[in-house]
């Protein structure tokens, strides 16, 4: 029996990794998971009763874009939020979460050459892990740019060599960023659509933590590209409801870009795709026009924001993220450190290499561990005090 060969070099992924590395060592005391970054504060009560209000809807399939309602309510928030007005029938979809979108953009938007040649897809490092498949599923060249101390923790794809950004097709970028919590600018953003129209590429711009943030509300990049008045099929957006409103389980997520690109987009996933059921759709829509429980749930992290700023006050290296809800935190050796962790504490966390490319000592998550801070506050702040005292002591 035969199987291809694509897929045959993807490193285990990160969470069966780290089951690999602990779980056959006893914790060191009452376990406390800070790895994968599912919320855990409560989302807004009256989701259950739309879905039981609009239940009969389970019984035929669901429209594969979106409902109307459901459309309409995101080119609302879209309008609200980065203040570009949106057509629902032409520049947005509904996803059944956003991974699905990230990936399948790229089957429907990378095209096979790019000047002759196999095309690059640019991605941050580290990264959303369905960047690189998307990459190798299209037959493109996946290209790691590091996102380190030194250039902001965002990846500066301007200085890559001009024959890289010849062959570019996509660019996957994430703000607020995935694990570092680092916010791109408006300046940033303007950099990156002004190289994107030079050499003709596309941005995939990954806003999923967008709501979650200490202060002002991070740039979109739809906004800046409004802006500069560039082609509307240069930024792709791709946004959710998962950390927004702790709806991860919810499935409901967004791409907003020009016609041609949603046009293509919806008709791979008229073939390929698993849209979200119509009582689901029915309460994202409610849930996408609502913004008190977004406030409440912002404020909940700003106060965790506080517990951590306070707990890592005095250690050296310490970053205190933009935004976002995970900890980038400094240690020799992260894979060493997990195992430590898990040993002496019961403390789970990830280590920055498994979100990460490179050889060792050139991958640059290496001397990282990602903490999620997505327990309750009094669990969290025991937490990240057992975890200073066993590897910053």
């Amino acid at each position: 029996m035969n199987f291809p060969e694509r897929f045959s070099n993807l490193p285990e992924y990160a969470f069966p990794r780290l089951r690999t590395l602990l779980d056959h060592h006893q914790p060191g005391g009452d376990v406390i998971h800070m790895t994968i970054g599912a919320p855990m504060h409560d989302f807004p009560a009256w989701v259950t009763d739309v879905i039981m209000e609009n239940a009969a809807g389970f019984q035929g399939y669901p429209p594969n874009e979106g409902s109307p309602e459901l459309r309409g309510a995101i080119t609302d928030w879209i309008k609200r939020r980065y203040g570009v007005v949106m057509d629902p029938e032409t520049n947005v979809m509904a996803l059944n979460g956003t991974r699905e979108g990230l990936y399948n953009a790229a089957m429907a938007l990378c095209p096979e050459q790019k000047n002759g040649q196999r095309p690059v897809v640019l991605c941050p490092n580290p990264f959303y892990q369905v960047y690189m498949v998307a990459s190798i599923s299209v037959g493109a060249e996946p290209v790691f740019v590091p996102a380190t101390a030194a250039t902001g923790h965002l990846p500066d794809y301007a200085g890559l060599p001009e024959d890289v950004l010849n062959r570019t097709a996509v660019a996957y970028i994430c703000s607020p960023a995935n694990p570092q919590g680092a916010v791109a600018s408006r300046d940033y953003w303007a950099e990156l659509i002004q190289l994107a129209e030079k050499y003709d590429f596309r941005i995939f711009a990954d806003e999923c933590y967008s709501e979650i943030y200490r202060n002002d509300a991070p740039a979109g990049a739809l906004t800046v590209a409004q802006e500069l008045g560039v082609d509307p099929e240069r930024v792709t957006l791709f946004n959710s409801l998962s950390k927004r409103s702790n709806l991860a389980g919810l499935r409901s997520g967004l791409i907003a870009g020009g016609p041609e690109t949603i046009k293509r987009v919806k008709q791979l996933r008229s073939y390929a795709g698993a849209p979200l059921p119509a009582p689901l759709q029915a309460a994202a829509a409610r849930v996408w026009a609502d913004e008190a429980h977004v406030a409440e749930n912002r404020a909940l992290y700003q106060e965790k924001y506080a517990i951590a700023d306070e707990v890592f006050a005095n250690v050296q290296g310490y970053m205190p993220p933009e935004a976002g809800f995970f900890l980038w935190l400094p240690v020799e050796n992260g894979e060493e450190t997990a195992l430590k962790l898990w040993q002496q504490t019961g403390v789970r966390v990830l280590p920055g290499a498994y979100l990460s490319q490179g050889d060792p000592g050139q991958n640059p998550g290496e001397q990282f561990i990602r903490v999620a801070m997505v327990a309750p506050k009094t669990e969290l702040r025991q937490g990240l005090i057992t975890l200073r005292d066993c590897i910053y002591s």
